[in-house]
């Protein structure tokens, strides 16, 4: 069986893109909605995708983990070997879009 590349911090950071420019939708995958949860992690789901976002005081923070369709995962230990996050690879205007979105799930 041939080994899948790791996921790497750029899939993610696209897959969130793509999710600010109305590409993909954002589902919430249970659990309190953005504007209730004050302070912890949020799980959402981009279509096959399943990402779970930090949210601060109703901010994006980080990214904590990812995993992808054909079952790739990766969490923030990865990325901060690396020093990337991809919700900081996210352009300021992406960003805000992004959590408008997470504000609506």
């Amino acid at each position: 069986m041939p080994t899948l590349p790791p996921l790497s911090a750029r899939e993610v950071y696209q897959l969130l893109k793509d999710v600010a420019l109305g590409v993909r939708s954002i589902s919430r995958c249970g659990g309190p909605a953005w504007h209730e949860l004050e302070f912890g992690a949020f799980t959402v789901s981009v279509e096959s995708w399943h990402l779970t976002v930090f949210n601060e005081s109703g901010d994006l923070d980080h990214c904590v983990g990812c995993t992808a369709p054909d079952g790739r995962t990766v969490n923030e230990e990865t990325w901060s070997r690396y020093g990337t996050d991809p919700i900081h690879l996210l352009s300021r205007w992406e960003r805000e879009q992004l959590e408008r979105q997470l504000r609506q799930c």
